[in-house]
């Protein structure tokens, strides 16, 4: 990782999604093209003369030939404390948050573990080719403190926020409404807004929090329009099951949330599995976003996320890792997954649907699109460089391919962290493989 020159020209190809006049994502593609990054904004984009020719001279270099330099990457789901349970073994959600997410939150009431494990898992984020990221912590504000300190470092935008649960959790993990509520208030005074850092209330979700406390997170969220809420919704049949157990006047588990003054903009709900159309249309209505986590939900057997119907009820949709049931920190491999559960019910998207969903998409569902997600002059530097030659099936394969479309889709298939050549982050580049 080092910091960038205040002017630096980055050659490869262009390759971004944009709307198209339907409405569908189309890849925007310039070849033998260039980004003038100054100041940790985009100063210029098009094709490498017309660039160069109103770059100064002496700018800084990078030459990354025929590789593809994409927009950075948006995970709009990720848990940091989970990162150590990544791929371990068995049970469905609700078995396996008693079995292994609740006792490693435990440990995040050590600063020094949640420093640690920040560290590695925004390292991770970055050689993955990640530059923006909305990040569950545990109910201890020092792991949030920690992973805001470790992200302001290394340039990195980020959404981030304590869990808020009262009840029907590990007594350790439980903050009580008031101060669960009063942890949150200082963590929005101290780090909202801060570079490129915000703030998400995060009530885990609705059956660990009592009325009182999801009263308490919507009379804040009124109180800073500008903050996020993050949680989940509607990921597994026993967790409905369960919110109707816990809640009984509400109708569905969306209406809790509804009922409760927390379907809004700016509102994150991870999975969205097992909603009605009608329930989609609802949440597009507000202004809320679902997050598609295709590895987690396969991994944890809890269905199919609906990406066509979600498209049509004109919901916005961002792609999530969910690591830890999510089985890898790379969006490419998410991708790739989201391509085969939206190809199981007969609507696979095209190369450019995902992209957008891993760029634009997520910008669009944090109401960031005028600041990420595209490269477009006046955007943040914000980008990632892949290398299709980085390992021998995938190179194999780009010399068959006859267009950048069909390049991308290789890629999105068969890509991980080895195709990451070089990620750039506002004022900051970062290289995890050697880079020509």
């Amino acid at each position: 990782m080092t910091t960038q020159p205040d002017d630096s020209l980055l050659l490869g190809t262009l390759v971004q999604a944009v709307p198209g006049e339907t409405g569908a994502p189309v890849l925007q593609v310039t070849e033998r093209g260039a980004l003038w990054l100054r100041q940790g904004r985009i100063a210029a984009t098009g094709t490498a003369d017309r660039v160069r020719a109103v770059a100064p001279e002496g700018v800084a270099v990078h030459d990354h030939g025929g590789r593809l330099i994409l927009p950075g990457f948006v995970d709009a789901h990720i848990h940091l404390p989970q990162t150590d349970i990544i791929a371990s073994h068995g049970e469905h959600l609700l078995a396996w948050l008693e079995r292994y997410a609740f006792p490693v939150e435990e440990a995040f009431s050590d600063e020094t573990v949640a420093a640690e494990v920040s560290g590695f898992f925004l390292e991770e984020l970055l050689r993955n080719g990640t530059t923006t990221a909305v990040v569950l912590g545990s109910v201890h504000p020092q792991s949030v403190e920690a992973l805001f300190r470790e992200a302001h470092a290394r340039g990195l935008r980020l959404v981030a926020g304590k869990l808020l649960m009262d009840r029907n959790c590990p007594a350790a993990l439980r903050d009580g409404p008031g101060l669960g509520l009063d942890q949150s208030r200082e963590l929005i005074r101290r780090w909202h807004g801060v570079g490129r850092l915000r703030y998400a209330l995060t009530p885990r979700f609705a059956p660990a929090c009592s009325a009182a406390q999801l009263r308490g997170i919507a009379k804040l969220a009124e109180q800073h329009p500008d903050v996020y809420v993050h949680s989940h919704l509607a990921e597994s049949r026993g967790e409905l099951d369960w919110v109707r157990h816990v809640f009984p006047e509400q109708a569905s588990y969306l209406d809790v949330y509804r009922d409760f003054g927390l379907l809004r903009r700016r509102a994150l709900f991870a999975h969205c599995i097992h909603l009605d159309q009608n329930e989609r249309e609802r949440m597009a209505t507000a202004g809320a976003a679902a997050v598609f986590c295709p590895t987690s939900n396969l991994f944890l057997g809890s269905g199919l996320f609906d990406y066509a119907a979600c498209r049509r009820a004109g919901l916005r949709i961002a792609l999530g890792t969910d690591v830890g049931a999510g089985t890898s920190f790379s969006m490419l491999r998410t991708a790739a997954e989201a391509y085969k559960v939206a190809a199981l019910q007969g609507a696979p998207p095209s190369p450019a649907e995902l992209l957008y969903l891993m760029t634009r998409g997520g910008a669009e569902a944090l109401y960031l699109d005028d600041h990420i997600g595209s490269l477009e002059v006046g955007m943040e530097a914000d980008c990632v460089v892949l290398d299709p030659g980085a390992t021998p099936l995938l190179a194999r394969r780009a010399a068959c391919c006859e267009s950048v479309d069909e390049l991308l889709f290789a890629i999105l298939m068969l890509g991980d962290d080895r195709h990451v050549a070089a990620v750039y982050t506002g004022a900051i580049r970062y290289t995890p493989v050697a880079d020509g």
